[in-house]
């Protein structure tokens, strides 16, 4: 089973959505705000996409910019960041979305087309 983390009003997680419900591939819908990952799930998510971790931040948001994390996030360390990210899923670069082989990160047509078809 996939799971896709989305926030209902992001407009890119509708045509990341749309996508998946047009390609028929079963998903579970979970509000990114509402029920963010976990530190513990954004670490094994991480891990598993050997992506670096800055990859996961939202650096286009609101929060990102409030929070001056473009300046900080050189000198956090990696446990520092992921319970930043767990502490609030606007921080999270979305759609995220994971199974237990895969994951993604925004939406991007092409590359939903090679990991989840």
């Amino acid at each position: 089973m996939i799971n896709f983390y989305c926030y209902p009003k992001c407009g890119t997680c509708r045509k990341a959505k749309k996508w998946l419900e047009d390609q028929g591939v079963d998903y579970h819908d979970i509000h990114i705000v509402e029920q963010p990952p976990t530190k513990a799930e954004l670490k094994t998510i991480i891990e598993k996409s050997e992506w670096p971790i800055k990859k996961f931040f939202n650096t286009s948001g609101q929060k990102y910019r409030e929070l001056g994390l473009k300046d900080k996030l050189a000198n956090m360390t990696d446990d520092e960041k992921l319970s930043l990210l767990a502490s609030d899923g606007m921080l999270i670069k979305r759609p995220l979305t994971v199974s237990e082989q895969f994951v993604t990160v925004g939406f991007n047509e092409k590359q939903f087309e090679q990991t989840w078809k």
